[in-house]
This record gives C-alpha cells, sequence and structure tokens, in this order.
C-alpha cells in the first residue's frame, strides 16, 4: 500500500492544497478497511481516552482517541502521507516568515513534540448520529502542531446517513468568512489545513485563518477517522 500512496500524483495534490486549502482523494482506502475501521469502535482496548462532544460542548456526537501503537494500517498512512506533504509545510512557514520547519520523517516530528511534553497519540474516530454535528475548530493539542491534517471518509454520503456534511471556514481579511461545504465519499481522504494557510496578496502573503466542523446529520450513522500528525499533551 507504501508503494500504491507514492505513486499518487503528489505534485497536483500539493498544488491544490496550496490554492485551496483543502484536497480530497477518491478511493485512498478500500469499502473493506473502512468496514474494519468501523468494526473496531467497539473494542476498547484499542482507545485511549473516549470523549463524549455534548458533555464539552463541541458538538453531538462521540470520539475515540487511538493507543500507541497504532493499528499498522494507521501507522504507515500517517507515516507515508506525512512525508508527501512535510514540504509543502515548509514552504507554508516560509511563506509566512516563520523560523519553524519540519522534519521530513514523522519519527522526527514526534521527537519535537516529546520535547514539549507532547506525548500522545492524536488519531480519533469520530461516530455521528442523527441530529448529531461537530462545531468548528481547529485541532493544535500543544506548542507544537503540523499544518495539514487528514480525515478519512469511512461511511457513504446520502446511503449510510443523510447530512453531515464536513464543513472549512476561511476568515477573510476584512470580510466575511467563507465556508467549503464538502461531501466526501466513502474511503476518500480529505487533506487540509489545521490551523492557517498562507495567501498571496498585494504585499506579499498573509495568513488565512481556517476551521473545520461537521453539519447536522439528519438521518443514519456517520463514521470517520481523524489523523492529526502532531501529538498532544493530555
Amino acid at each position: 500500500m507504501l508503494e500504491q500512496i507514492k505513486r499518487l500524483p503528489w505534485d497536483e495534490y500539493r498544488e491544490t492544497l496550496h490554492e485551496k486549502g483543502f484536497v480530497i482523494i477518491d478511493n485512498f482506502l478500500t469499502h473493506e478497511q473502512c468496514d474494519a475501521l468501523k468494526a473496531g469502535y467497539e473494542e476498547p482496548e484499542r482507545y485511549r481516552k473516549t470523549i463524549n462532544m455534548e458533555r464539552y460542548r463541541f458538538g453531538k456526537g462521540e470520539y475515540k482517541y487511538f493507543r500507541y501503537p497504532l493499528p499498522p494500517l494507521l501507522q504507515s498512512l500517517r507515516e507515508a502521507v506525512y512525508e508527501q506533504i512535510a514540504g509543502l509545510a515548509n514552504q507554508w512557514m516560509q511563506a509566512v516568515k516563520s523560523d519553524v520547519r519540519y522534519p521530513p520523517q514523522l519519527a522526527e516530528l514526534h521527537k519535537m513534540c516529546a520535547a514539549h511534553q507532547q506525548v500522545l497519540p492524536t488519531v480519533l474516530i469520530l461516530k455521528y448520529q442523527q441530529n448529531g454535528f461537530n462545531t468548528l475548530h481547529q485541532d493544535l493539542y500543544g506548542d507544537v502542531f503540523f499544518p495539514l491534517q487528514m480525515v478519512f471518509m469511512l461511511s457513504e454520503p446520502d446511503k449510510d446517513y443523510s447530512g453531515g456534511e464536513f464543513v472549512i471556514t476561511e476568515q477573510i481579511p476584512r470580510a466575511q468568512s467563507k465556508a467549503n461545504v464538502l461531501k466526501p465519499k466513502k474511503g476518500s481522504v480529505l487533506i487540509f489545513a489545521t490551523n492557517y494557510r498562507p495567501v498571496r496578496g498585494t504585499q506579499g502573503y498573509y495568513r488565512v485563518n481556517m476551521k473545520h466542523g461537521v453539519s447536522t446529520v439528519h438521518g443514519g450513522e456517520r463514521f470517520s477517522l481523524g489523523v492529526i500528525f502532531h501529538d498532544a499533551l493530555t
């Protein structure tokens, strides 16, 4: 699978990420892999923490953080995709005149995290049922954060559930926010900006703040898998 990932047209994906702040890649996981991940939701030994979203006013639904070591599939995906987008992350940092630079390998990023006491995995699986939703937010988890993350769709829109669109907002300077409403298919991965993306203006690049969330699920059951590359404090 790692060789398949390497053969994907990453130059095209990186260009789209730079222009829009997000890209959808279809058929990244098979339906069988999606179903296996969903089936593991009821296996408590996989997870370090369960969050009831209503309790924290994050929305309505539930998500669970995986323990280390991650399942082999998730570890491989995390490492392989990171290697393809680390260079773009550094281009973004250079564009906004940040001194932060990211190493080419995920293990080295985790050493940076550990130096700031960020040692807990941030890969999570999310479950929404009717009336479930997720408020707009950013997944930062500490002082060290990688500027891109991804979410895999494990359920089929308009078949397994209705509603529940993925929403990305951009805070346009001196204007109202722009919303991107997306419906990735089962097995697709959405890669998007964690915090902000650089946009070229008349006087060079400036930062556009971005948040993401999930609109209300009208019916059915929606599963997704979030992959954040940096580790967490708690």
